[in-house]
């Protein structure tokens, strides 16, 4: 190996070393400030939906009443559904929480938020959104929103976390992968059918957050396969 073959391979070794301090750096930072957060809710969704859309505008009624019921709202704080849901929460005197991502497009932090918390890397935000969460509420998104929205399902089939209510809202958005989910990968085997409890279609808001409610104040829920306790998920 040549000298300047071995400079290489300590500049990568190097850089590798502040990568992982840069991540547990995220890590620390998210815990210490997202600890006090109380009970939450996280909302997905589009950044591409914008005011006047029957999804944008549900998701910012939806916020507005979970506040009423003593939630804070978490989002990935940009545009679209995620500026619906820090704008409910934010104009109804709640808690409203961004965890921004650094992207070259499309994301920029929405300015409805009372707590606003910046990461690099998507997996360590997703373990704050996870992990503070007591419900995830799904609007019609994209590959970032189904992204999160499987990660979800799979700890909770996997009982790497403690189940939680998992809501798709808009039957005809999400019908199409229903019906995949029913047809091919409950038909193939793949998925048990009583995965298909692990979350819930809606196709209206109201009322939405008196449910979650009261699935913490009972032993079960009826839309869901098992109970919850209290207090986010110990991801």
């Amino acid at each position: 190996m040549t000298e300047r073959e071995k400079q290489y391979v300590i500049d990568a070794l190097a850089e590798d070393s502040w990568r992982m301090f840069r991540i547990l750096g995220e890590f620390v930072q998210g815990f210490e400030e997202m600890n006090e957060v109380g009970k939450a809710v996280t909302i997905f969704g589009s950044s591409r939906l914008r005011a006047g859309t029957a999804a944008y505008d549900g998701a910012q009624r939806l916020a507005a009443d979970l506040v009423a019921e003593g939630y804070a709202v978490l989002t990935g704080g940009g545009p679209g559904i995620m500026e619906a849901a820090n704008r409910g929460a934010f104009e109804s005197g709640g808690r409203s929480v961004g965890l921004n991502i650094s992207l070259p497009h499309e994301q920029a932090p929405n300015r409805f938020q009372t707590d606003s918390l910046n990461f690099t890397y998507f997996f360590v935000r997703k373990v704050m959104l996870v992990k503070y969460a007591t419900a995830f509420i799904v609007f019609p998104g994209g590959f970032g929103t189904i992204d999160e929205l499987f990660e979800a399902l799979t700890l909770i089939q996997t009982m790497k976390i403690k189940p939680f209510p998992v809501y798709l809202v808009g039957a005809e958005y999400w019908q199409g992968l229903l019906a995949w989910l029913q047809d091919t990968l409950v038909r193939e085997g793949t998925i048990s059918p009583k995965d298909l409890q692990l979350f819930k279609l809606v196709d209206d808001v109201e009322g939405l957050a008196q449910e979650i409610e009261a699935y913490y104040q009972t032993e079960g829920h009826a839309g869901f396969s098992m109970p919850n306790g209290s207090g986010g998920n110990g991801t």
